[in-house]
């Protein structure tokens, strides 16, 4: 953005400068005035990434230039860009085309803004170790597709292709609707043998027409009498290709209460022996 010392902009400002125009100024100002340094706020950083499961992600700046122990991945910038376009203030900065600020005509380098339908984001990039970057994301009828690319000197031509392919080829699905009967577990010492499952909430995935998932229920197998209705009963797991990817949360159908023995009189406590029904 060519900052200048003394110089005053609002936090808004920054941002577009930063997202509009990969200002790495505008990257350090906001890092220093959040984080109150630059290693202070690469560990903010590093916090959220850790909570959002980029597993193979660690940050020493906040622009992203080369640097020694700072990389990341094409899945996990693609599950931080999901993150960040459910923040309205976030969608609105790398969804303009172009801002003024003072004197200042700050054009987003995005192509993809102009030449595909939905499409809201998010950001360019490049570096001499990394190549060429572009995180991605268009949204058509209320469905988002959010696409990564790393290294890649075709880029733009790549995500009008791939989110074109997401759209046309997957569908949201449900999946199992809350309520659905899920399974069956053994009650172990109760007065019904076993309990209904049910699926506490409803699951949806965008899927092929050809894809099929299957829904696997966790845990032992059996429980342990009493178990009240709508208590907590573990997950089922929705499979596709032999790999998980998703989880529903489980309630019991039904009470199920604990067997009654009765108290063995004083003969079967002294001769032993079942008392009589």
């Amino acid at each position: 953005m060519y900052l200048k010392e003394g110089e005053v902009l609002t936090v808004q400002e920054l941002l577009y400068g930063l997202m509009l125009h990969s200002g790495n100024d505008a990257a350090v100002a906001l890092a220093i005035y959040c984080g109150g340094t630059v290693e202070g706020f690469a560990q903010l950083m590093n916090d959220k990434a850790h909570r959002l499961g980029m597993e193979n992600t660690h940050f020493v700046n906040p622009n992203g230039l080369d640097a020694p122990g700072h990389y990341s991945t094409a899945r996990d910038m693609a599950v931080l860009a999901a993150y960040a376009m459910e923040n309205p203030i976030f969608r609105q900065t790398v969804s303009a085309r172009n801002v003024t600020i003072g004197e200042r005509y700050l054009h987003n380098h995005n192509k993809l803004l102009w030449n595909v339908e939905g499409a809201d984001g998010v950001k360019t990039g490049y570096t001499r170790a990394a190549g060429r970057i572009l995180v991605s994301s268009a949204t058509r009828n209320g469905r988002r597709l959010v696409m990564v690319t790393m290294d890649d000197p075709n880029d733009w031509q790549d995500h009008r292709q791939l989110l074109e392919d997401g759209f046309n080829q997957y569908s949201i699905r449900q999946i199992v609707a809350e309520g659905d009967h899920i399974g069956t577990v053994e009650v172990a010492g109760g007065q019904s043998g076993s309990v209904a499952l049910l699926a506490g909430e409803s699951f949806d995935y965008a899927l092929t027409t050809q894809e099929q998932p299957q829904v696997l229920v966790g845990g032992s197998g059996f429980v342990y009498a009493p178990v009240e209705q709508g208590q907590d009963a573990g997950w089922a797991y929705v499979v596709l290709g032999g790999k998980p990817v998703g989880k529903i949360p489980l309630v019991y159908a039904e009470t199920v209460e604990q067997t009654v023995r009765p108290e063995p009189s004083i003969w079967q406590k002294i001769f032993g022996g079942k008392p009589y029904a």
